[in-house]
Parts: structure tokens; sequence; C-alpha cells
């Protein structure tokens, strides 16, 4: 195993990541905040579905 090179250790990763920023902004009390945080977290949680596509290889090029 090569560690978290691996595109699922890496996806899984994102997802976590999304995942607490998800949860800070619900605790966020400042409305710019929240925004910044939730912005933020669907950003990295689509980046982490396009890595798990790349790991399973069902992802088509974009054009």
């Amino acid at each position: 195993m090569s560690g978290s090179n691996e595109p699922a250790d890496l996806a899984r990763q994102m997802r976590e990541k999304a995942q607490q920023l998800a949860e800070a902004a619900k605790r966020a009390t400042d409305p710019q905040e929240r925004e910044r945080l939730e912005k933020k977290s669907r950003t990295i949680r689509d980046r982490s579905e396009q890595q798990s596509g790349m790991a399973a290889g069902d992802v088509y090029p974009q054009k």
C-alpha cells in the first residue's frame, strides 16, 4: 500500500474535511462566515466526488 496518496484515501480525507466544515458552518453565528464555510464545504465535497470517480475509473473528461 502506498499510503495517503491513494485516490480513494484522498477522496475519503476530502469528504471528512467537507463534513467538518459543514458542521462548523452550522455552529457559525455570523451569516457571512456561515456562507463561506458552506461554500468551501460544497467545493471540497464536489472535488472529493470527482476524486472518487477517478479512483473508480468512471469519470469522463469534460470538454
